[in-house]
């Protein structure tokens, strides 16, 4: 400023009072100005949207308007210039109001001189560079929050967000950014965990890597983890700081994965305990080809059928265990897949109505995917006759749904039964694992190995006493 004009606005109805601050201005050796003079509230309004200024000076009585109001309208217009207010002496209300409004300073016109202009001019223009930067921070900070991948809110002590950038609007669907009291704490699936997120954050000031389920506006569960501290604001109030990462996309690949690794373990272990003990089976039924001529004796016969019987026993039972992990071999066709839906319902028709269970469809617009309709039909035949068995007779609600998000088509098979524990839920699709008095546990094994060789994920959730949800996603671009 000290090397360019200073571009001045001095809106002010008093030809001398004008013709006086300029003498004054003049008085200031390390400034120079390029002063315009507008003569009413109403040139003043028209010179401000004309003409970008570095600093302004506004006398309080204009006609019959006040610098007050020039002052709200140059605000309205966008007006980023120091704005100094002349005022009358004695004025205090005024000038704390003309300071409330953003006025950077006041000067009462009866104590005016080129020293007071001077430095008020000096701190108004300092003042005005160092608020230029803090804004300039804040558009900065701000939009690389809105870029952000992580949703970022901050939320008062009491709860309330004050603030969420683009991502957290778009995780949490709120829709309407500007609306009143938006509470954190609604937004947690369970109360108890939101209890244990602000002990740990009020207790220690900041959390690390907290996962959670976090329920937006739509009612949609979303896997999370949140990372917070403790912030005070220039008046020393506290608030908190939370970013929020949307994790339900990783852990289900790390879960995926994870069972996908298991299930190879497993395989690898059945084909070799099938190899260990198909020797010696083909060892007993050599035996007894060449015991059972010599025997005459119609009761010993009787134990050789018993040793047969079991021994071909055993055998089914390892061929059903080495099918369960064998990779299906798919042929693939472009098909309905409500129409599979349907004709997996059909044949599970006489169990549904045996037990009186009540069911009910929710289809969304059809999609046709190239599945192997054979065998993609068995797999939601077994999951729907799990969830009839689960639940009581004549009181069982049976709900089938069809929904296709983004990537994916998701079909979701949900039941009002007895549920699953969460310990028995991590062994869900083990083979030979099973709740059921008289299954084998090799449905839901079998059912994995179909969705996996289709490329589709499924995924569970389950309670005791509160039902069973299984929701299967196919990729659309899977051919």
């Amino acid at each position: 400023m000290n090397t360019e004009k200073v571009k001045l606005l001095i809106v002010d109805d008093d030809e001398d009072d004008f013709y006086l601050t300029s003498e004054y201005l003049k008085e200031i050796p390390s400034k120079q100005f390029d002063i315009i003079w507008a003569s009413s509230f109403g040139e003043g309004v028209k010179r401000l949207s004309q003409i970008k200024f570095d600093l302004c000076f506004f006398d309080f009585l204009l006609g019959a308007r006040t610098g007050i109001e020039l002052l709200k309208e140059a605000t309205e217009m966008g007006v980023t210039a120091p704005i100094i207010l002349f005022t009358g002496k004695g004025d205090n209300q005024v000038d704390n109001e003309a300071m409330r409004l953003g006025a950077m300073d006041y000067l009462v016109k009866t104590d005016l001189d080129a020293e007071k202009l001077d430095r008020c001019i000096r701190y108004a223009l300092e003042r005005a560079d160092v608020v230029k930067r803090l804004r300039e921070n804040e558009t900065r900070l701000k939009s690389i929050f809105e870029h952000m991948k992580e949703a970022i809110i901050l939320k008062s002590s009491d709860g309330v967000i004050f603030y969420q950038n683009k991502t957290a609007c778009e995780l949490l669907g709120l829709e309407d950014t500007h609306e009143v009291k938006i509470i954190f704490k609604n937004f947690f699936a369970e109360e108890d965990a939101y209890k244990r997120f602000k002990q740990i954050l009020e207790l220690n000031n900041s959390i690390d890597n907290f996962d959670i389920w976090l329920v937006n506006k739509n009612g949609e569960r979303v896997l999370c983890s949140l990372s917070g501290s403790k912030q005070n604001d220039s008046e020393g109030n506290s608030y908190f700081l939370i970013v929020i990462q949307d994790i339900t996309s990783r852990k289900k690949l790390e879960r995926d994965r994870l069972l996908a690794e298991k299930s190879a373990s497993t395989a690898r272990l059945a084909r070799t305990l099938a190899h260990e003990v198909r020797n010696p089976l083909t060892n007993i039924h050599l035996s007894l080809d060449q015991l059972e001529p010599e025997l005459t004796d119609e009761e010993l016969k009787l134990f050789t059928d018993i040793i047969r019987r079991n021994s071909r026993r055993i055998n089914t039972l390892i061929t059903e265990l080495l099918e369960s992990f064998k990779p299906q071999e798919t042929v693939l066709s472009e098909v309905s897949v409500v129409e599979l839906i349907e004709r997996a319902l059909s044949e599970a028709l006489d169990r549904i109505n045996l037990k009186k269970i009540n069911l009910i469809k929710h289809f969304s617009k059809d999609c046709r995917l190239y599945l192997d309709q054979s065998k993609i039909k068995i797999a939601f035949l077994n999951l729907i006759i799990n969830a009839i068995e689960a639940m009581e007779a004549e009181k069982g609600v049976l709900t089938i749904s069809t929904v296709a998000h983004q990537e994916y088509f998701h079909v979701i098979i949900q039941d009002n039964g007895v549920g699953i524990s969460q310990e028995n839920l991590n062994r869900l699709f083990e083979p030979y694992f099973t709740l059921k008095t008289n299954g084998l546990g090799l449905g839901l094994a079998a059912t994995l190995t179909i969705l996996q060789s289709h490329h589709a994920r499924v995924e569970v959730e389950s309670e005791l006493g509160g039902g069973t949800i299984f929701t299967i996603a196919f990729p659309f671009s899977e051919k």
